[in-house]
């Protein structure tokens, strides 16, 4: 079990990017393991703080405990001096109290592999009761007996996230557990502003993650103090050189490398949003990090041609303009 302070984890948080990591299958929907061992040496020589797993880009609440087991376990040999962030969560609720100890389940098994932290899905199936808000916050509450620092996730609710009341969002951050929290909302730059200035004026102790892979510069000019993205899982070293560029003032550069890696999302996080999963596999096989018969994502949408040759041509140019 790790052995992290909410301290140590939010050292690590501070400034970094955090690629919330795909797992690769092959054609039968198996974990193609010479994939997987090729994309953790590769990510072992960037330059991030760590990782995250079983999140929705590693499809973290579809994974067998065998894969489970098997991705964690990896990323945590490969990785032993860095973060590891484990999503805890559950599907196809429908009892509270069921989904509540199947994430207790899935926490305590992090816990085990050797997690460092711990990203709570929101429990989507307390966002229509009319207790919700009471037994959010004893969800939380539940997991933080865990023992590991704990990272809220206010997703948006398309993408199975949960709208937490003000009110609520602060109870939630006035856990001690509570390290951070994550804003995903997508193409809603009003929600993500309003979270925002309620946790730096509200809860300046907790740390703003972006989850805004569309609006990645964005959401850093806003205040977000480090990156938690699916993005980051390809053409990581230019999301790195453009967080340190915006911490260290270079606004010129800044402003360059945010040029580049919105056009990187605008390739990868369309409609149907689902398929970001494979297309950041096939961006990993262009780039020949994995084999090109580990881009299979079982649970998501089957890519047309023309918007794999989009993938494949922006990756180019991104190349090009890294080593121009």
């Amino acid at each position: 079990m790790s052995l992290r302070t909410t301290k140590d984890a939010k050292d690590q948080l501070r400034g970094a990017l955090i690629p919330a990591t795909p797992v690769p299958f092959d054609r039968d929907g198996n974990v193609h393991s010479r994939a997987q061992a090729s994309y953790i040496c590769h990510m072992a020589t960037q330059p991030i703080n760590g990782v995250e797993v079983w999140a929705h880009t590693g499809r973290g609440l579809m994974l067998s405990d065998t894969t489970q087991s098997l991705v964690l376990g990896s990323w945590r040999e490969a990785l032993p001096d860095n973060l590891v962030i484990a999503g805890v969560g559950a599907r196809d609720v429908t009892q509270p109290d069921d989904g509540t100890a199947r994430t207790l389940q899935m926490a305590e098994k992090a816990a085990r592999l050797g997690a460092d932290a711990l990203l709570i899905y929101p429990p989507t199936w307390l966002r229509e009761h009319p207790l919700g808000d009471q037994l959010i916050l004893a969800h939380h509450k539940r997991v933080a007996e865990i023992g590991l620092p704990l990272i809220l996730f206010y997703l948006y609710e398309d993408a199975g996230g949960v709208t937490y009341r003000p009110n609520l969002l602060d109870e939630l951050l006035s856990l001690p557990e509570v390290v951070a929290v994550k804003i995903a909302t997508l193409d809603s730059v009003m929600t993500f502003q309003d979270v925002a200035h309620q946790i730096q004026s509200r809860h300046p102790e907790k740390l703003l993650l972006t989850g805004e892979d569309r609006f990645l510069g964005y959401s850093l000019m806003r205040g977000a103090q480090a990156a938690l993205i699916g993005m980051g899982a390809v053409c990581t070293d230019l999301q790195v050189q453009l967080m340190n560029a915006h911490f260290s003032g270079d606004a010129q550069r800044f402003l360059a490398l945010s040029k580049m890696i919105d056009r990187l999302a605008e390739v990868l996080f369309v409609q149907p949003m689902e398929g970001y999963i494979g297309r950041i596999l096939v961006a990993l096989a262009h780039l020949e990090i994995i084999p090109t018969d580990a881009t299979n994502d079982p649970f998501g949408p089957q890519l047309s041609i023309s918007e794999i040759e989009e993938i494949r041509s922006v990756v180019n140019s991104l190349t090009l303009a890294s080593v121009s």
